[in-house]
């Protein structure tokens, strides 16, 4: 039975959970802090522990099509094993290391229409309550910031960003999804590319970059996507409109090409690494949900795509997690 049931959804005679981060976005990689309040219930109850879960709104493609899904990715246990008080509050304060990988869900303080929430759970002598529930902000690593600002000033525009379910193969990713951030292509390749889509793979040693180009097709050819990848370092110095040029001018030079279901060698003979694997598991496609991002001068040009403004990110997060919540038990 889900203990929000069992106590009446907490309010009934139970302890309430209440989990309040501290202000400000995190990064991947970094430190998570805040504080789980605690009060007590109207009599006294054995706390076993409490557990902050990182939940994501994640898109699958599948043979009918696509859908969304909730992907729980790490866990947490921050505190348990003493008993609260009737009407005793009591405060357990935390400090969590993220994910490198945990997708980037603001640009410049607005968001990117990315769906990540912390999940309280709480365990009461057998029973588990996950009804709370607060929005994750996550900004860029100084890396990422720099790449889609190198991006921005070259022309391309932001057009969305959605989390796909998946691996990339011949890659070190660690998360069983995927952020990809799509772009609307510059003047200068907006004749051989519809789209470029860019997913960061961040680690403690650096990031992979990888590019992935839906280009456009020719009358005696049709369009394909092409795929490369590169390395850099969290604190590396470069020209960095250089650099992401000359990634440009790697991928839409690219011969390699893989069909829907990823087969081929996108990677051979390219980038940094000069050998990998190739990307399966399901076809990276289709538009997130984009909403609002402001760069200022030298990054990502203002756009506003149809779907949820940065308000609503917070409405969102609630309404899609309650179902997920009240199936469990």
């Amino acid at each position: 039975m889900v203990f929000k049931r069992l106590l009446g959804s907490l309010g009934v005679g139970g302890p309430t959970v209440d989990t309040v981060l501290d202000p400000g976005a995190a990064r991947p990689g970094g430190a998570l802090t805040g504080q789980v309040h605690l009060k007590g219930g109207d009599a006294d109850f054995d706390i076993e522990h409490i557990t902050l879960e990182l939940v994501a709104r994640v898109e699958a493609e599948h043979g009918e099509g696509e859908s969304e899904g909730v992907v729980a990715f790490e866990r947490f246990t921050v505190g348990g094993g003493f008993r609260l008080g009737a009407g005793q509050q009591h405060s357990v304060p935390f400090a969590v290391t993220l994910p490198w990988e945990t997708p980037i869900t603001e640009l410049y303080g607005q968001a990117l229409g990315i769906v990540l929430g912390v999940r309280t759970e709480l365990a009461v002598a057998g029973a588990r309550d996950k009804g709370d529930l607060d929005q994750l902000n996550i900004a860029p690593l100084p890396a990422q910031e720099a790449v889609l600002e190198a991006f921005g000033a070259l022309g391309f525009g932001f057009r969305s960003a959605d989390l796909e379910y998946g691996r990339i193969g011949g890659t070190g990713q660690q998360l069983p999804f995927y952020q990809e951030i799509e772009l609307t292509p510059s003047p200068q390749y907006a004749d051989r590319v519809n789209e470029v889509e860019v997913t960061f793979l961040a680690n403690p040693g650096g990031m992979e970059v990888v590019l992935e180009a839906d280009r456009r097709g020719g009358l005696l050819s049709g369009g394909h996507d092409a795929l490369t990848r590169f390395t850099v370092g969290h604190h590396d110095s470069r020209d960095w409109n250089t650099e992401v040029d000359g990634w440009m001018r790697q991928l839409v030079e690219h011969r390699a090409s893989y069909g829907s279901h990823g087969h081929g060698d996108p990677y051979a003979g390219h980038g940094h690494y000069g050998h990998g694997g190739h990307h399966d598991d399901h076809h990276r496609s289709g538009p997130g949900m984009g909403t609002v991002v402001a760069a200022g001068a030298a990054g990502l040009a203002v756009g506003v795509v149809g779907g949820m403004v940065a308000a609503e990110v917070v409405d969102e997060v609630g309404d899609f997690f309650e179902g997920d919540e009240e199936d469990e038990g």
